[in-house]
């Protein structure tokens, strides 16, 4: 989720964080008083954030197990990961295919710090350093040379970072760049801020333009679009909740019943380099 270099490069308590605002929203631990702060607006003018937050993360999650369990692809780049919570995509993956090797992508200097600790034993996983921007440096750094190979599938994740990636630095260039880098068989995961043309979502969009001066909510065809050239699985581009519900985490449970207004507002889907 912050996966691209605001200015300073140590960790400032004074300044908000994408990755420690999210980890808010999630009831995790690892932020601080200014997080919180704004993590409380979403809250108390956006009251479907945190639901926004837990559909992506489980989204994210059934995505990572199915394709452990569905597909042979052991090999996971994960852009923009966030802080560390439950069921990372290491654990997630390594739970079904202990042979699965996670390399995740992100500069904020506490993500950096609780995921190099979390993974400290784990040779299968790294933490690499490198703005999303910046996907040639990602691709030829060290870490992630040691452990993908690009000759194999490879499944990338963009779970919640490509809304944070502005129109004038090319989301679709940066797809576009790792479909380029992976060969047939490849997955490419995406979750992605929904445009609902309601004020909704225009809110939203403006406290995080105010905040990190960035945050893009898209509309149905332009999220699409970031994905030319791949080939959309069932069932489509669809609101977070319904991507592939399971038994577990379903808004059918308990009888058919009508998304709220903010689920609608993430979204999900699932593509294949043919």
């Amino acid at each position: 989720m912050a996966a691209m270099r605001h200015e300073g490069s140590s960790i400032d308590p004074a300044k908000p964080s994408i990755a420690r605002v999210y980890d808010y929203l999630l009831g995790g631990k690892d932020n601080y008083a200014v997080d919180r702060e704004i993590g409380d607006v979403f809250k108390r003018d956006l009251p479907g954030s945190v639901a926004i937050a837990f559909a992506n993360r489980a989204a994210l999650t059934r995505a990572v197990g199915q394709i452990s369990k569905t597909t042979g692809v052991r090999q996971f780049i994960d852009l923009g990961s966030g802080l560390p919570t439950a069921d990372n995509v290491h654990q997630v993956a390594q739970r079904h295919a202990p042979e699965s090797r996670v390399v995740y992508v992100d500069i904020d200097d506490q993500v950096l710090v609780h995921g190099r600790a979390l993974l400290e034993d784990n040779d299968r996983t790294r933490v690499v350093a490198v703005d999303v921007r910046d996907p040639e440096g990602i691709r030829s750094h060290p870490d992630t040379l040691e452990l993908i190979d690009f000759s194999r599938p490879v499944a990338v994740i963009l779970s919640a970072i490509l809304h944070h990636v502005n129109d004038d630095e090319d989301p679709a260039g940066i797809v576009r760049y790792w479909c380029e880098q992976v060969p047939s068989g490849s997955y490419f995961f995406i979750s992605h801020f929904r445009s609902g043309n309601n004020p909704e979502t225009r809110e939203a969009e403006k406290v995080l333009q105010q905040t990190f001066g960035r945050g893009r909510w898209r509309t149905d065809a332009e999220i699409a679009s970031l994905l030319d050239g791949l080939e959309i699985l069932d069932p489509g581009i669809v609101p977070a909740p319904l991507w592939r519900p399971d038994e577990t985490n379903t808004p059918w449970s308990g009888g058919r019943r009508e998304l709220t207004v903010w689920e609608h507002l993430i979204v999900a889907g699932l593509a294949r380099k043919a």
